[in-house]
C-alpha cells in the first residue's frame, strides 16, 4: 500500500524528526555520563545519575520506540518497502537492537540511579564497570546511530531477492 504524497511527506518527516532527536539525546546523556564518570563532586556525580536515568525513560525510550515505528511505517507506505533492499534490513536490524538493548540496559540505569539518590553514597558505589557503563553502552548507541544515518544516505547493497521478485 503506497501512501499519498502528503502522509509520505508526513511519515518522512515524524521519521527523521524521531531518529536525529533520539541521535541528538544520546550525545546530551554522554555529557551526563562523563560528568558522572569524571566529576569530584558528589552532587554533580548524583545529579548526573539521577539525569542519565530521567533521559533515559522520558527521552531515549521514546525517541527509538518512535524511530521504530516511523520507520516501519515509512518503509510499508512507500515503494522502498521493508523487506526489499539490504540497507533497510540493515537499519531496522541495527534499530531493533538499539531499542532492546536500551530497555535492558534501563534497568542498570535505575539501579545507579537509586543509588545516587541515597542520601550518602561514596564513589566506590560507582567504581569499576558499573561507572563508566552509561558512558559505554552511550558511545554504541551513538555509533550504531550514526551507522544508520550513512546507510540512509548511501543505501549500499542493492535489493534482496524478494525485492528483485516484487520490481518484476
Amino acid at each position: 500500500m503506497t501512501m499519498t504524497s502528503r502522509v509520505r511527506k508526513f511519515a518522512l518527516t515524524a521519521h527523521v524528526t524521531s531518529s536525529v532527536g533520539w541521535l541528538g539525546a544520546i550525545i546530551g546523556f554522554i555529557a551526563h555520563a562523563v560528568a558522572g564518570l569524571t566529576s569530584q563532586d558528589v552532587q554533580t556525580v548524583r545529579s548526573a545519575y539521577l539525569m542519565m536515568d530521567l533521559t533515559g525513560w522520558f527521552v531515549l525510550v521514546p525517541l527509538s520506540l518512535a524511530s521504530l515505528l516511523t520507520g516501519v511505517v515509512q518503509s510499508l507506505g512507500t515503494a522502498w518497502g521493508l523487506f526489499r533492499h539490504y540497507w533497510i534490513i540493515a537499519k531496522l536490524s541495527i534499530t531493533v537492537f538499539a531499542t532492546v538493548v536500551l530497555l535492558i540496559y534501563m534497568q542498570t540505569l535505575d539501579k545507579l540511579a537509586s543509588v545516587a539518590a541515597r542520601t550518602t553514597f561514596s564513589s566506590a558505589d560507582f567504581s569499576g564497570h558499573q561507572g563508566a557503563s552509561p558512558l559505554i553502552h552511550a558511545s554504541v548507541a551513538l555509533l550504531l546511530l550514526i551507522t544508520c544515518v550513512v546507510l540512509s544516505v548511501y543505501k549500499p547493497w542493492g535489493k534482496t531477492q524478494y525485492g528483485k521478485r516484487k520490481q518484476v
